[in-house]
């Protein structure tokens, strides 16, 4: 997703080496030096190798020397990254990740992480690509099995609840299609609450998925209350020993405070037993936004990031599984029913090249 990043990662060891800010050497060792230098650009050239091999080489070779005098121990390896030489290179890595959708709040917390790891270190002896990856990896959060977690509940109680919410064109009632599909597979039955009664395209969706999918539906009329609608359909499974209810609402946007309050009616009333926020990949720093005021009103479980298959930064992923503290279940990478699929966040983070 981050094309130029590993790139970027070993620029920083050629940077760091060569900085004209290394230790003093003695007159004596000069001409080693340019020895040094030297046999660095031969070693350079040898396309197979990367930076941080061709480092490698270059030291072992200055270690194999005899040493005749203390100060020799004293090379221009021995330049430790400080504060502000940090600070300077990460302003290229910033740019990276600002342009590929990676939240200002999240490039900070990669920005300390690195720096608690690098600064006072020789680079040549760190693993960028091994540190940021590290990095990455406690940002994100690897989810639970869905599917084995509502089976594990269906054991004390029935039926499982699981609300859905969003803004308008997210891809809401698709993913709850999608999802009602997977349920299936896994020898679950569902049914649909449609929730969404602002729009009475959003009923008809939905009732179109139903029929296809061979699934119940409990519905009201246009501009009914969405929280009644909930509530009947859980009435509905009690009655009928469905295993899952999966109640849609209606897209609203998370700077609206009265329809915010309603989400907030909605789960009350059906005491969901997981509150999924459903965001696309494609609105970087909105879909956020938006995670995060979600997240503070009904406080969710799970994040579904939808459109991922035209996602080509991917610092989405990065960003709303941060700000929320809570891991992303699955990304939708299609239209189909089959088009779900469980986040992975080694994919992820290979997806970035590291």
């Amino acid at each position: 997703m981050f094309g130029s990043l590993k790139e970027k990662l070993k620029s920083w060891v050629k940077k760091v080496t060569s900085s004209e800010e290394l230790v003093e050497i003695p007159k004596k060792e000069k001409s080693q030096k340019k020895r040094t230098l030297k046999k660095k650009k031969q070693i350079s050239k040898q396309e197979k190798k990367s930076t941080e091999e061709v480092l490698k080489e270059i030291i072992k070779t200055e270690a194999e020397k005899p040493q005749k005098d203390v100060k020799q121990k004293f090379s221009f390896f021995s330049k430790k990254l400080t504060d502000e030489k940090f600070d300077e290179l990460f302003e290229e890595l910033e740019i990276i990740l600002i342009q590929n959708n990676v939240s200002y709040e999240v490039v900070e917390k990669i920005k300390m992480s690195l720096g608690e790891k690098l600064i006072g270190k020789n680079l040549n002896g760190v693993d960028l690509e091994k540190e940021l990856k590290n990095v990455i990896e406690e940002i994100l959060i690897e989810p639970k099995d869905f599917v084995k977690e509502i089976k594990s509940t269906l054991e004390v109680k029935k039926p499982y609840v699981i609300l859905f919410a969003g803004i308008n064109g997210s891809g809401k009632t698709t993913t709850i299609a999608k999802v009602a599909n997977l349920l299936k597979k896994n020898k679950l039955s569902v049914c649909l609450a449609a929730g969404d009664t602002f729009r009475a395209a959003a009923i008809q969706q939905l009732e179109q998925h139903a029929e296809k999918l061979k699934v119940p539906l409990i519905k009201k009329d246009y501009g009914s209350d969405s929280a009644s609608v909930g509530f009947d359909a859980i009435s509905y499974a009690k009655k009928h020993h469905v295993d899952v209810v999966l109640i849609d609402t209606a897209g609203r946007m998370q700077n609206k405070d009265s329809l915010m309050k309603e989400m907030e009616k909605i789960a009350r009333v059906s005491k969901p037993d997981m509150r999924i926020f459903l965001g696309e990949s494609i609105t970087g720093n909105d879909a956020t936004e938006q995670a995060k005021k979600f997240n503070d009103t009904i406080n969710i479980d799970g994040i579904i990031l939808s459109k991922a298959d035209v996602d080509e930064k991917g610092g989405t992923a990065l960003s709303v599984s941060y700000v929320t503290k809570k891991p992303i279940l699955f990304l939708g990478v299609g239209q189909g029913y089959d088009d779900l699929e469980v986040f992975d966040k080694k994919k992820i983070i290979k997806g970035l090249g590291l």
